[in-house]
């Protein structure tokens, strides 16, 4: 099955055409305000007017409350709501409320981490397995944190499921022949700085992600 890829905490024109040139199958617009990537109401509205159809928009959350999910939903004519440190209830009542496809962050470091994807099955559309962040940060993800990858070897997955989590042009080939991935999400690899995309970094990707 081919290998296709996210874009995430694109802020400007220029980065978000080379995601969509280079093939990236969605791309991602952060509302998170203590995020370098977090964009406003303005931004959000230009950048989503660039995308074609065939390109899926993704609003990136941290346990936002209805007021933010509808005008970014509003703003980014977003089609998928992706969910960090969002309780299976919250998400329920957000799919439930709002119909979008929904995509629910889970955090890993260790094995048993991994079945706390078990209560989104019927909720979440897709598991986006992230790695877990250091202990008192300051933001969820997008830290150019990774995971074991080998830890989900024989995992049964529940729902359709993305990586993330420290991926950049050289190792994103050995995580989707270690996982299996057939969607790869990726932020600050391909970064000159917190929330700084490189177009050089994201063609980088892409053609290595096209190759797998």
């Amino acid at each position: 099955m081919p290998v296709t890829a996210k874009i995430c905490g694109l802020s400007t024109p220029e980065t978000l055409d080379c995601a969509i040139a280079g093939g990236a199958s969605h791309v991602g617009l952060v509302f998170f305000p203590p995020s370098p990537r977090h964009v406003g109401r303005d931004r959000a509205a230009q950048l989503a007017a660039r995308v074609p159809s065939h390109v899926a928009r993704v609003g990136v959350f941290v346990n936002p409350d209805d007021a933010m999910l509808d005008a970014a939903i509003d703003v980014g004519r977003l089609q998928v709501l992706q969910l960090h440190q969002t309780s299976p209830e919250r998400a329920a009542a957000i799919k439930a409320r709002t119909g979008i496809e929904l995509w629910a962050a889970v955090a890993v470091r260790t094995r048993a981490d991994l079945a706390e994807a078990l209560p989104y099955q019927g909720v979440a559309d897709r598991i986006l397995y992230d790695a877990k962040t250091p202990p008192g940060a300051a933001l969820p993800g997008g830290m150019g944190v990774r995971f074991d990858w080998t830890l989900l070897h024989g995992f049964r997955h529940a729902q359709p499921w993305a990586l993330s989590g420290g991926l950049d042009a050289v190792n994103v080939a050995d995580a989707v022949r270690t996982t299996g991935a057939t969607l790869v999400d990726v932020s600050s690899g391909l970064e000159s700085a917190p929330g700084i995309k490189d177009v050089t970094k994201i063609t980088a990707f892409l053609g290595a992600v096209a190759a797998c």
